[in-house]
């Protein structure tokens, strides 16, 4: 097992398997750690969907959105143009790219079963996947892993402090984040492999730790600014992409990966082609496209999906922001997908069409996206779907043809 700044820290584990249970807290890498990956990433915080992916020929967008709308393309800060009166935001370049190699599909106007406004609550709903607040313990990424027959077993990390609750349920699923402390010194890493060297628990998991944070932190995502203050905002998200890369491509590295991303609230000065929201969709892109250069070979075989727990008003606020809304837009994206082209119904924004006459319809549940991967990617029969990850999802049927199988 060769893997990125191998040291003796890892010596351990070099000649091969090595195995952990998820209470220690790291990394299990398994033979059986399938080669079709899936990455998930939530936009924390209520990405307004109308900014990401433009409904520009809309007879009622520029009416509605005011100072918030973007240029058709072709003008000075216009869309990215897709189809059918569609386009992408600026700093969205490389999710275009995508579009034109046909490794991005779109679904608009789209939602969890969540109808209210709590943050809290419609991320409960999205990560759980059942039909109400509470309404399971655990998330249904985790679900997914625990119903995969053993000989497809896979294992799944989160790039943050705590496993958030998409992937609880699931004991081939762990978390990694940079440390906030200084790193132990090789003196102090070498004493501690030498004192649980003969312990079969303590052991392999120290060297599991060690060897899933030498490779993450390759990334630089484990560094200050130089200023002495760690990195943080939409400038992290490459760091976070950057290291779920490089531990999804290590030999035996997991099959899942879920990303969060902070910092999408925005209820003043959100602005349209320049602002803070536009240079949040920029770190977005910048850190999928890390995330594709991380992965080598293996983008080939993967879908990423990016969402978020509901969408904004079409119309601005009085402080030039978005107050929290229904319908929003979800990414899918990766080698593995079928794209070039949107998934689900587009409602419109007439006022009689807008849902309590303010938000985006959301006419496309979310789950029918994620049965879509489960089903097509890693090959979870739909009755398997419905009985045991979405088991309150009666009439949501998986997306058709959105995955290379």
């Amino acid at each position: 097992m060769t893997l990125p700044l191998m040291t003796r820290r890892a010596a351990l584990i070099a000649g091969g398997s090595f195995f952990l249970a998820s209470s220690a807290g790291a990394l299990t890498v398994s033979k059986q750690a399938g080669d079709r990956k899936f990455v998930l990433v939530i936009l924390r915080g209520a990405m307004d969907g109308l900014a990401a992916v433009a409904p520009y020929a809309d007879p009622h967008y520029r009416a509605a959105r005011g100072k918030l709308a973007l240029a058709a393309p072709g003008e000075a800060d216009g869309v990215l143009p897709l189809t059918e009166g569609f386009g992408l935001h600026p700093n969205l370049a490389f999710l275009h790219d995508r579009w034109t190699s046909k490794e991005l599909a779109i679904l608009p106007a789209c939602a969890s079963p969540y109808r209210e406004r709590s943050h809290f609550d419609a991320q409960d709903v999205l990560e759980s996947g059942a039909a109400e607040v509470f309404g399971a313990s655990d998330g249904w990424l985790g679900r997914a892993l625990n119903a995969l027959p053993p000989e497809a077993a896979r294992e799944a990390v989160a790039i943050s402090g705590a496993l958030p609750l998409v992937l609880r349920g699931s004991g081939a699923a762990t978390s990694w984040a940079p440390s906030f402390a200084p790193s132990a010194s090789d003196d102090t890493l070498n004493r501690l492999m030498d004192l649980y060297a003969g312990d079969t628990l303590l052991g392999p998991a120290l060297a599991s730790a060690i060897e899933t944070n030498a490779v993450a932190s390759a990334s630089g995502m484990d560094t200050m600014d130089g200023k002495g203050k760690r990195r943080g905002g939409a400038g992290a998200y490459k760091g976070l992409a950057e290291a779920a890369g490089r531990l999804l491509s290590a030999a035996g590295g997991p099959a899942a990966a879920v990303l969060s991303f902070d910092g999408w609230d925005t209820h003043a000065n959100q602005g349209a082609a320049n602002g803070q929201l536009a240079l949040r969709l920029a770190g977005l892109d910048a850190a999928l496209r890390a995330l594709k250069d991380g992965l080598g070979l293996h983008w080939q075989k993967t879908v990423v999906a990016v969402v978020t727990e509901f969408g904004r008003t079409v119309a601005g606020n009085g402080t030039g922001g978005t107050d929290h809304g229904t319908g929003s837009a979800a990414f899918l994206l990766g080698g593995a997908v079928s794209g070039g082209r949107f998934a689900g119904d587009w409602p419109g924004l007439a006022p009689r069409a807008l849902f309590e006459g303010r938000d985006v319809a959301p006419a496309n549940d979310l789950r029918s996206l994620f049965m879509a991967v489960l089903q097509d990617h890693w090959g979870l029969e739909h009755s398997v779907l419905g009985a045991k990850v979405f088991p309150d999802a009666a009439g949501v049927q998986a997306i058709d043809r959105l995955v290379r199988v």
